[in-house]
């Protein structure tokens, strides 16, 4: 996180969204959703705005079904127009993933301290920034990663959002994970791509610009050792795939082509 851009389109958190649950995984409170019975996992880190973000986390669809179950007949039928216009309706990023055949894990590496209320006078972007810098990130990753090859997990990726995003890079350097894509990430430097990612980048960052991303991706292009992908996503700006309008329905469309992105990079790698 390195611009102002990186704090823009706060979301209203919600504790309890989601078709998942929360629970303490590698020492962390962490969104769990999937199926624990899947052999492949992806860890998703957050931007600076958490695991409790609506659009990071969950997929409205999974929550109707759920309560379907639990309705009589007669009110389930009434209830199904609502479900159509769900099933037409994007869903959300980590119960997406997990739909997709993923057990999916989605810590709080804030501790209970996301950025929430930037109008407060008392928050201090710089004194956030340092509680929580990256370098604490990826020591906090570390054991989760452990969590979920101690669980026999047989292939793992990662994305990462902004701040998650420069998380991902160092975590990445390891041979734990089979992929990695790195979404709007926040400043990183040439030195610290060494390994095998798929970039997604707006055409309007002040973090991590269109021609920063395409040098990343014209020296992995030139290791032959792994896949790599650079693209970057026209008319949108830093933060477009989770920080999204759901009733702009151009924003929402460049979202779910993202995801869509992650996605058949996870399925291509992660097996």
């Amino acid at each position: 996180m390195s611009s102002s851009q990186c704090f823009q389109n706060a979301p209203t958190l919600s504790s309890t969204c989601g078709a998942g649950t929360v629970q303490e995984f590698g020492g962390l409170q962490t969104y769990v959703t999937g199926s624990p019975h899947s052999k492949l996992a992806i860890l998703l880190l957050s931007d600076g705005f958490g695991y409790e973000a609506p659009n990071f986390r969950y997929d409205d669809f999974f929550i109707l079904l759920d309560q379907i179950f639990q309705l009589r007949y007669i009110e389930a039928t009434m209830f199904l127009s609502q479900v159509r216009n769900t099933i037409l309706s994007p869903g959300k990023l980590a119960d997406k993933v997990a739909a997709a055949g993923f057990f999916v894990v989605v810590p709080d590496f804030f501790h209970g301290d996301p950025v929430t209320d930037l109008s407060d006078p008392k928050f201090d972007r710089d004194t956030w920034m340092k509680a929580h810098n990256t370098e604490k990130g990826f020591e906090d990753a570390k054991p989760v990663i452990e969590a979920l090859k101690s669980k026999g997990f047989s292939a793992i990726g990662a994305a990462g959002f902004c701040w998650g995003a420069m998380v991902l890079v160092k975590l990445a350097s390891s041979t734990d994970l089979q992929a990695a894509v790195l979404l709007h990430p926040g400043r990183i430097t040439e030195d610290e791509i060494n390994n095998s990612y798929f970039n997604i980048g707006a055409e309007i960052d002040h973090s991590s610009p269109p021609e920063r991303l395409k040098q990343f991706g014209k020296k992995l292009s030139e290791k032959s050792e792994f896949d790599s992908f650079v693209k970057i996503y026209p008319g949108v700006a830093h933060g477009w795939t989770v920080r999204y309008n759901v009733d702009d329905e151009s924003a929402v469309k460049s979202a779910e082509e993202a995801h869509l992105d992650m996605l058949n990079w996870f399925t291509k790698c992660v097996k």
